[in-house]
C-alpha cells in the first residue's frame, strides 16, 4: 500500500521538475525575456525622470555606467572562454553578446539625451566640447552607432570579413570610454574598478597560445 501511494508522488515530483526545467530553459532561450532584463534599469530612470524624481543631471552617471558595464560584459566573453574553456554557461552568454553590445549602445544614447537636456543650448554643449572628458564621450558615442548598426546576422553576411574590422572598434571605444569616465568625474578609483578586470582578460586572451589563435576562440 505504501509503495502504491510513493510512486505516483515520485511520478508527479518528477514531472513537476521537468516542468521547471523547461519553463526556465524556455525563459533563458526567448529573446525578450533578456531584453526586458536589459531594458529594467532604463525603464525605472525614465519613469522617474517622467515623475520628477529624478532631473536629468542625476541620471548622467547611471546610464553612463550602465552602458560602460554591459559594453564590457560583451567584451569579456571572448576572453573568458580563452581562459575558462567551453562552458555551459558561458555559450548561452557568447550566443548573446550582441544583444548586450546594443544595450551597451542604447543606454549611451539615453547618457546622450539626459546630457543634451541637462546643458539645454548647443552654445554650452560647444563651449566644452574641447575638454578631454567631453570630447573623448562624443568621439566613443560616433564609434559606437557602426557597432551597433552592424550587430546583427543580416550586416555579418553582408559585410564578410569586414563585420569583424567594424566590431574591432570597441576596442578604442572602450579606452574612450574610460578616459571619459575618468576626467568627467575626476575620479580614477571606480574607472579602473570596472575596467581593470577587462584589460587582464584581454592580456591573458592576447598571450594564448598560436593554436588557440587558429580556432579563434
Amino acid at each position: 500500500m505504501v509503495n502504491k501511494i510513493l510512486i505516483p508522488c515520485a511520478l508527479d515530483h518528477a514531472i513537476e521538475s521537468d516542468y521547471r526545467k523547461f519553463m526556465l530553459r524556455t525563459i533563458l532561450n526567448n529573446h525578450l525575456s533578456l531584453w526586458t532584463f536589459l531594458s529594467l534599469p532604463a525603464l525605472a530612470m525614465l519613469i522617474g525622470y517622467g515623475r520628477g524624481q529624478l532631473s536629468a543631471l542625476e541620471l548622467l552617471h547611471p546610464t553612463g555606467e550602465f552602458s560602460a558595464r554591459l559594453m564590457i560584459v560583451a567584451m569579456m566573453l571572448g576572453p573568458l572562454v580563452a581562459l575558462l574553456g567551453p562552458k555551459p554557461w558561458l555559450g548561452w552568454l557568447v550566443k548573446r553578446r550582441r544583444y548586450f553590445g546594443v544595450a551597451a549602445f542604447g543606454y549611451a544614447l539615453l547618457h546622450l539625451i539626459f546630457y543634451v537636456i541637462d546643458m539645454e543650448t548647443l552654445a554650452d554643449m560647444l563651449a566644452e566640447i574641447g575638454a578631454l572628458g567631453i570630447w573623448t564621450g562624443w568621439l566613443a558615442m560616433l564609434l559606437f552607432v557602426p557597432l551597433a548598426l552592424t550587430s546583427n546576422s543580416a550586416a555579418m553576411r553582408a559585410l564578410k570579413a569586414g563585420w569583424k574590422k567594424i566590431q574591432r572598434l570597441v576596442y578604442p571605444t572602450a579606452v574612450l570610454v574610460l578616459i571619459h569616465w575618468i576626467f568627467v568625474h575626476n575620479n580614477l578609483g571606480p574607472a579602473l574598478i570596472h575596467f581593470i578586470p577587462l584589460t587582464l582578460l584581454i592580456a591573458v586572451r592576447a598571450f594564448r597560445s598560436p593554436t588557440s589563435l587558429k580556432k579563434g576562440v
